[in-house]
């Protein structure tokens, strides 16, 4: 595993990078402080402007670790509207779980699915990871179908093993494993 860290990556609509302190208040306005976005996420909306500001500040503070991957979600010509990182990183079978999520008025128009194959490919060519895997809760399928859009592969349904806004839930898992892969480039 090469600790590059975040770096830019840039696809046909899209700029992943790093954020910066001035991303908080698009963080906030287009997707942490909506209830229905952070629904099947683990974190609450965010209650002001403030708090996603502490966070992108957070964020911001760790991005001199080479092991840490975190990139805000930027539409070419709209600015930021989402966020996608490794929120595991685990060097010792060098692997990752990624997580991610954009604005409602985002949705269902392919941009998770090109930002997830990005960030794929950035860390199986660039950071030289053997596996990435995500997981959600069974009760948001749109989440599969992002993974799924992504070229990764459903591995199994852990019944009740999760937590998130909603409480106790089923977790589904996708994984892409480096031997399995064709790069989009």
């Amino acid at each position: 595993m090469r600790k590059i860290g975040t770096r830019r990556i840039e696809t046909d609509r899209l700029i992943l990078r790093q954020f910066i302190i001035e991303d908080a208040t698009a963080m906030y306005e287009c997707w942490a402080s909506d209830p229905e976005v952070t629904k099947y996420l683990n974190w609450p909306a965010h209650a002001s402007e403030e708090v996603s500001r502490a966070y992108v500040t957070d964020l911001v503070a760790k991005y001199d670790k080479g092991d840490f991957f975190d990139w805000v979600i930027e539409m070419k010509g709209v600015g930021a509207i989402g966020s996608i990182g490794v929120v595991d990183c685990r060097e010792e079978t060098e692997s990752a779980e990624l997580g991610y999520c954009i604005g409602r008025r985002y949705w269902g128009q392919g941009i998770t699915p090109e930002a997830l194959r990005a960030v794929l490919d950035y860390l199986f060519d660039e950071v030289g990871l053997q596996r990435v895997y995500a997981r959600y809760d069974a009760a948001n399928p749109n989440s599969g179908r992002v993974m799924a859009k992504a070229g990764m592969h459903y591995e199994g349904t852990f019944r009740r093993s999760g937590r998130n806004n909603r409480g106790i839930i089923d977790e589904v898992y996708y994984a892409m494993i480096a031997a399995d892969r064709t790069p989009s480039k």
